[in-house]
C-alpha cells in the first residue's frame, strides 16, 4: 500500500565544474605548438520539474539526498571536457519550495514548470583560453568551481478548486465519494481518513476538483490532531465547504457550534502562500437529512447560518438528497473565482545592465584578526576558487586579476600594511603590495608554472624590469575582458 507523503526536506547537490586543461601543442617539426589546454565541462544542475503523474513527495521521503553529474576535466588539443548531466526531480503538481529559513523560493504549478534548485558549478578554463599577448605560454590552467548545494523544503498543497473541512466522521468522505468517482475509506470511527482525497466533479459544463481534508478538530492550528498537517491543502481552494453532522449525539455539540470553532481555527492558520484562509467564500452543508431527528435540526440552525449571509444546503449522502443543487452551487463559485483571476501573461525577461561604475566588490575590516581586512564580492571569490594555489604562475594571475579589479588599491586606501591578513573567500592571504599585471612570465628566466614575483628579485631579468617601468609610465595598458586578457603596447 503506498503511503501519502507531502512534506519533505531534501538535500540538492549540482555537479562541480571540470578543471581546465595545461598542455602545450607538441608535433614533430613544430616546436613552438603553443598552449591547446582544453577547458572543464561545466557541472549538471538539479531541476524540480512538475508531473503530472506524481501526487506524492513519497519517492523524496527514502532518497533525500539528490546530486548531479560532474563536469569532465579538459583535455590537450583543444579538447573541452563534457557538461555534467542535469538531474531532473519530478514533483507533484502544486508543490511549494521552502529555503531552510522558511521562505518561499517558488510555487510550482503547472504541468511541465521548472526550477533550478541548484545550479551547476562554471568548467575552469584550460590554458589555451588563457593565453594573451603578455602570456604566450599559459602554465597553468583554471580550476572547476564547486557545485552549488542547498536543504530545501518541499510541501506539496493540493490544486484543488473546492475544500470540505468539517469534524472528524461528519461525513465528508462519503460526501465526496457519491459527488465523483474518488473512492476513499469510509468508516464509522473518528479520523478514517489520514490523507487528502481529491475528486473530479462534472456540473453542466463546468468541471472543478473537490478536496477531502481530514477531520479538524478544535486546536489543529496549532497542531492538534490532523490538522495542522493538512490545512495547507485547502490554501488554494475556491470555496471551503463547512460539512456538518447533523445526527451526532455528542455533547456539547451543535451544527453552529462545529462551524464556530472551525472559523476559529482557520482564522488562526497563517497560510505561507500569503492570502488568508478566512477570505474565501464559505458554503454549509448540513448533511444526514436522512435521519428524521437531523432533518429537523438542519431547519432549525438555516435561518441562523443564512443570517450571517452563508448559503446553507441540506443534504444526504444515502440518499443523494440535494447533492445536485449543492453541486451546481459550487460550479457557480468556482467559475466566479476563476474569472475573478488575472490573465496570465506570457513570461517576460528583464534584462538589468550594470552600472558603469558598480563596484564589483566591498572591503571591510575583519573583527576577528586586528588589522586585516576581508574582501567580499562575486568575482573576487569565483577567482579564489578557481585558482590552484600549487602553481606559482596561478597565484601570479589570480594577482593581477584583483590589481585590475582595483582590489588592491582600495585595501592600501583602507591603511593595510605590508604582511597584514587579507580575507577573500576560504582563503586567506598575507598580503604583499604586486607589480603590475603583465610582469609574470615575460622573461628568459621564468619557466612554465612559476611568477618572478613570487622568487627572489635577484632573479628578475632586466626584460621584466624594463616592462614594469614601461607599466608605470603608461607606455602599455593591460585590460581585462571578463576571464582574458590583453596588452596593448603604445610604443
Amino acid at each position: 500500500m503506498s503511503r501519502f507523503v507531502d512534506r519533505v526536506v531534501i538535500n540538492a547537490a549540482a555537479g562541480n565544474g571540470g578543471n581546465g586543461c595545461a598542455s602545450v601543442h607538441r608535433e614533430k617539426f613544430k616546436p613552438l605548438g603553443g598552449p591547446d589546454g582544453g577547458n572543464g565541462g561545466r557541472g549538471g544542475d538539479v531541476v524540480l520539474v512538475v508531473d503530472g503523474n506524481v501526487h506524492t513527495l513519497l519517492d523524496f521521503h527514502f532518497r533525500p539526498n539528490a546530486r548531479a553529474g560532474n563536469g569532465k576535466f579538459g583535455k590537450g588539443s583543444h579538447q573541452d571536457g563534457a557538461v555534467g548531466e542535469d538531474l531532473e526531480l519530478r514533483v507533484p503538481d502544486g508543490t511549494v519550495v521552502l529555503g531552510e529559513d522558511g521562505e518561499v523560493i517558488a510555487d510550482l504549478v503547472g504541468e511541465g514548470t521548472r526550477l533550478i534548485a541548484a545550479q551547476g558549478g562554471r568548467g575552469g578554463l584550460g590554458n589555451a583560453s588563457l593565453a594573451s599577448r603578455a602570456r604566450k605560454a599559459p602554465g597553468f590552467a583554471l580550476l572547476g568551481e564547486p557545485g552549488e548545494t542547498r536543504s530545501l523544503v518541499l510541501e506539496l498543497k493540493s490544486v484543488a478548486d473546492a475544500g470540505l473541512v468539517g469534524f472528524p466522521s461528519a461525513g465528508k468522505s462519503s460526501l465526496i465519494a457519491v459527488m465523483s468517482a474518488a473512492r476513499p475509506k469510509i468508516a464509522d470511527y473518528p479520523f478514517t481518513t489520514l490523507v487528502p482525497n481529491l475528486g473530479v466533479v462534472t456540473a453542466g459544463e463546468i468541471v472543478y476538483t473537490v478536496a477531502d481534508v481530514p477531520g479538524l478538530i478544535p486546536g489543529a492550528s496549532e497542531g492538534r490532531g490532523l490538522g495542522l498537517d493538512f490545512l495547507r491543502h485547502i490554501e488554494r481552494c475556491a470555496v471551503l465547504v463547512h460539512v456538518v453532522d447533523c445526527a451526532t449525539f455528542e455533547p456539547g455539540r451543535d451544527p453552529v457550534s462545529d462551524v464556530d470553532a472551525l472559523e476559529l481555527e482557520l482564522a488562526r492558520y497563517t497560510p505561507s502562500l500569503g492570502t488568508k484562509l478566512e477570505d474565501r467564500p464559505r458554503i454549509v452543508v448540513l448533511n444526514k437529512i436522512d435521519v428524521p431527528d437531523a432533518r429537523e435540526l438542519a431547519e432549525m440552525v438555516t435561518a441562523e447560518f443564512e443570517s450571517r449571509g452563508l448559503k446553507v444546503f441540506p443534504v444526504s449522502t444515502a440518499t443523494r438528497e440535494g447533492l445536485r443543487e449543492l453541486s451546481y452551487a459550487l460550479a457557480a463559485e468556482v467559475e466566479a473565482y476563476r474569472a475573478a483571476q488575472p490573465k496570465q501573461e506570457a513570461t517576460r525577461i528583464v534584462l538589468r545592465p550594470r552600472a558603469v561604475d558598480e563596484q564589483d566588490f566591498t572591503v571591510v575590516e575583519d573583527p576577528e584578526r586586528p588589522g586585516g581586512f576581508i574582501v567580499r564580492g562575486e568575482r573576487p571569490e569565483r577567482w579564489v576558487r578557481q585558482t590552484n594555489f600549487d602553481n606559482n604562475e596561478a597565484i601570479g594571475y589570480l594577482a593581477d586579476r584583483l590589481n585590475r579589479l582595483g582590489v588592491e588599491v582600495t585595501i592600501a586606501r583602507m591603511g593595510a600594511v605590508p604582511g597584514c591578513p587579507v580575507t577573500i573567500g576560504d582563503m586567506t592571504f598575507d598580503w604583499e603590495p604586486s607589480t603590475p599585471a603583465g610582469v609574470a612570465a615575460m622573461g628568459p628566466t621564468s619557466g612554465r608554472g612559476t611568477d618572478t614575483r613570487l622568487e627572489p628579485n635577484d632573479r628578475i631579468g632586466a626584460s621584466e624590469r624594463k616592462h614594469a617601468k614601461r607599466v608605470r609610465r603608461g607606455l602599455v595598458e593591460v585590460e581585462d575582458f571578463g576571464d582574458e586578457e590583453t596588452t596593448n603596447d603604445k610604443g
